[in-house]
């Protein structure tokens, strides 16, 4: 056994506490997997007198310099969460030569240049496996494991809430508020679910995933973000009835016109490996020109799921210090590729009209299509309880972006429409 790794852990919380956890629960395998023990020395909390389970022997404190500055502190494990002070502590501590393990998917997706280039001039390196996916090894095998291919698309299910949230509403035909509350009372979602609902948390993560499968800079500023808040019932009914599932995805794509990197709602085909992955579960598609598919699998949040990906690159960290090398893959955005623009991005559409009940409707309807250079697969009209009034649902074959919206700005000016619904895409593989 060589000298014991000494961690200065940053939070308490459910991560932290369960990373402490993990470590006490297997020390010993740890141990013999590493070549010496690894103990938690301090942590940074709020208050330093209250207890806390699992990490009773560590020394508590709430000046982070106490961490900071202690020579015998090898490596900083930030799991507070949030930008601030999150980011100014990992440069520190960057800074100041220790390693650095986070799971702070903020961080990474806004500033992940800046720690990066932090990592590199001071020789250490920062770890961040647990900040997408939980428990699910993806950041790894896109840097190492599937660094032969040519990465062209990836797209994942990577928020349990809103993944729980449409799994509840098609089992059950609940509505969005009512499954909403239950996933807050389950505790999958915040009293604030504006940053899951509304797609910001799996857009960070989109930019992590696609900045690591392209090797070019993806911003947050770059990405398409749509949440679900817009799907009802009726919406995962008629996908139902079409053969589809909705999800919320992340998806990146390499395209000629560039690199496109969204986040919303889809219609995905019940073949697809992802149309099965329900309630909290968290999936991961990767498509390779040497690999072709491969899906990675697991629950993508909670106190041990995420721990474990932590401990690990905890442990990678530690093997590092007792070989005196850097091991980590850094900063791979070696590349400038351009953003593709919405506008020019192409896919298949479903849209839901309230239109009014009488002849011609439909072809005025397919008519504003038709002139917007949309052409329409399928069309399906129905009476959904309202008086005079019916529903048209048209699935478009593909399309540029441009050309839907062009054509919905018609069809919004005919008298004979009352509302356009709802507008989702149908991921189908035939948009790039």
């Amino acid at each position: 056994m060589g000298k014991v790794i000494r961690i200065g852990l940053l939070g308490a919380g459910t991560v932290g506490t369960g990373t402490a956890r993990v470590l006490e629960l297997n020390q010993h395998e740890i141990a013999e997997r590493v070549g010496t023990s690894i103990v938690v020395s301090k942590v940074l909390v709020r208050d330093p007198a209250k207890e806390r389970h699992y990490l009773s022997q560590a020394v508590r404190t709430d000046n982070f310099d106490d961490i900071l500055n202690d020579p015998d502190i090898d490596i900083i494990v930030e799991l507070m969460g949030g930008l601030h002070p999150a980011k100014e502590y990992m440069l520190q501590a960057l800074a100041a030569g220790k390693r650095v393990v986070t799971a702070n998917k903020d961080v990474i997706a806004q500033f992940g240049h800046d720690l990066f280039d932090m990592a590199a001039a001071h020789q250490t390196e920062i770890f961040f496996e647990a900040s997408v996916g939980g428990g699910i090894p993806i950041i790894t095998p896109l840097k190492e494991c599937l660094n032969a291919n040519r990465i062209t698309e990836i797209m994942g299910i990577v928020n349990g809430t809103t993944n729980y949230m449409l799994t509840k509403m098609a089992e059950c035909g609940s509505d969005y508020d009512s499954v909403l509350r239950e996933a807050q009372q389950k505790g999958y979602a915040e009293a604030d679910p504006t940053a899951d609902v509304g797609g910001l948390d799996a857009a960070r993560k989109a930019v992590i995933l696609s900045s690591i499968a392209f090797n070019s800079r993806v911003r947050l500023e770059d990405v398409s973000v749509e949440g679900i808040t817009k799907i009802t019932p009726d919406d995962i009914a008629y996908a139902a009835d079409l053969g589809y599932v909705v999800k919320l995805l992340a998806v990146g794509k390499e395209l000629a016109d560039g690199i496109n990197v969204r986040v919303h709602p889809v219609f995905l085909p019940k073949t697809h490996p992802l149309a099965s992955v329900n309630g909290v579960y968290n999936a991961i598609f990767v498509h390779g020109n040497a690999i072709g598919d491969a899906m990675f699998y697991g629950q993508g949040a909670g106190s041990l799921p995420t721990a474990s990906a932590v401990v690990a690159d905890i442990m990678r960290a530690a093997q590092d210090i007792c070989r005196g090398q850097l091991s980590s893959v850094g900063c791979t955005c070696y590349e400038q590729k351009p953003i593709c623009p919405l506008e020019k991005t192409r896919s298949s559409y479903y849209v839901r009209l309230l239109v009014d009940d009488e002849p011609g409707v439909l072809a005025q309807i397919a008519t504003a299509f038709g002139n917007a250079g949309v052409s329409l697969k399928s069309v399906i009209q129905t009476r959904q309880n309202v008086v005079d009034h019916a529903e048209i649902v048209a699935i478009t074959h593909t399309v540029e972006h441009a050309k839907i919206q062009a054509a919905l700005a018609a069809i919004r000016d005919l008298s004979v429409v009352d509302e356009v619904r709802n507008i989702i895409r149908v991921e189908n593989g035939e948009d790039d």
